[in-house]
């Protein structure tokens, strides 16, 4: 693999499509917010991370990626040790990419491109072997269909500070009602702000905290089993009900897929 740095400043301005760079963390680690003239595609080979905007929190383990259009404001947790392998994208590369923060699954072909993108100089041939696997890149990016595990994040202070709860302890068995003690506002209150700010009902949005949150725990080896229990369901079975009709998928299936993964 070429040697290359590990600044993200050093991709900006590189006159390529596309630049891609490669860096590990430990976990726990956090990157402060900040943006990029380019949009970005976080992808992990290892590891999860959660990355934060002001349009909502996504989880993102080593089978889904995060796509950030240009000049979005995020922040990234390291919520365990993590490889990363992050795609820098010219914002005329290609007008067909999605303009919105999303995460999309990570089709095997996008992978080993992403880590051949990643041996490639800086400034590599345009009109070379590298080349073709940046335009292959862009055209599995216009195509990947977007997965629901981005949570969106409230303006209401109060409401912020509640989701924040959540997303830390998703498996918490406090209701609306506990909540509102807590947040100092009516349980009638919190229910109209959940809706008003983020399109989702109390309900729904705890059950998409526990949905990115048991996508991030399979992907790290845990056991079905294992997981419902965490996340406060009262067996497996009604668990890998909310897994398959959320994702499409059981969670079995799930973790098949990644054991499968290179």
């Amino acid at each position: 693999m070429t040697v290359k740095s590990t600044d993200p400043n050093d991709y900006q301005d590189v006159p390529r499509p596309v630049a891609a760079m490669a860096k590990p963390f430990a976990a726990g680690h956090h990157i402060a917010p900040h943006h990029h003239p380019r949009a970005q595609l976080l992808y992990a080979v290892q590891g999860v991370m959660r990355v934060t905007t002001a349009q909502g929190a996504f989880v993102v383990p080593p089978l889904r990626a995060v796509w950030m259009p240009a000049g979005m404001r995020h922040e990234v947790r390291m919520m365990s040790r993590v490889a990363m392998r992050t795609l820098y994208v010219a914002p005329d590369a290609d007008p067909a990419l999605p303009q919105d923060c999303r995460v999309l699954d990570v089709s095997p072909l996008l992978r080993e491109l992403i880590l051949e993108a990643v041996a490639e100089p800086l400034e590599y041939d345009t009109e070379g072997r590298a080349g073709l696997i940046m335009q292959l890149i862009l055209g599995e990016l216009r195509r990947l269909p977007a997965v629901p595990l981005g949570l969106p994040m409230p303006n209401d202070p109060r409401l912020a500070r509640l989701c924040e709860a959540l997303l830390d302890a998703p498996g918490s068995r406090l209701g609306l009602e506990d909540w509102a003690l807590r947040c100092g506002a009516s349980p009638r209150t919190l229910a109209r702000l959940f809706q008003q700010e983020t399109g989702l009902s109390f309900r729904r949005w705890r059950e998409r905290a526990r949905l990115a949150e048991a996508v991030a725990r399979l992907a790290s080896g845990a056991a079905v089993a294992q997981v419902a229990q965490m996340l406060g369901y009262d067996s497996a079975s009604a668990f890998t009900a909310m897994f398959r009709r959320s994702l499409g998928i059981a969670p079995q299936r799930y973790l098949q897929g990644y054991a499968s993964s290179p």
